[in-house]
């Protein structure tokens, strides 16, 4: 997968890695299209050449993924029974299977 985009003020097409978020006058091609594409006459065609490196995970990743799993396995503070857990919100009105949870910390002590 590539993004092509074009740079109308430099009739110029600029061919490289996929883009993280959506800009104008930017399209997302596949890699048969990206490899067949040709610019209109008297337009220049850049194809930026991804970084290899670039495409697998990085240390700040794993770091990211190791962090998220230490805290999601770190066990809960003990609770006393009908007595909700610390940060957890509070249901404060019921109609049917909803239910009105108040934000923990909006909760006045």
């Amino acid at each position: 997968m590539s993004t092509l985009t074009y740079v109308y003020a430099d009739s110029t097409c600029v061919l490289g890695p996929l883009a993280t978020y959506a800009e104008p006058h930017c399209y997302d091609l596949c890699a048969d299209h990206a490899d067949r594409l040709t610019a209109p006459n008297g337009w220049e065609v850049i194809r930026l050449a991804p970084d290899p490196a670039a495409a697998g995970p990085s240390n700040d990743d794993l770091e990211a993924l190791a962090n998220a799993v230490r805290e999601a396995a770190r066990p809960l503070p003990p609770t006393r029974p009908g007595q909700p857990a610390p940060g957890a919100p509070v249901e404060i009105a019921r109609r049917g299977h909803l239910r009105m949870l108040q934000d923990p910390d909006s909760q006045e002590a």
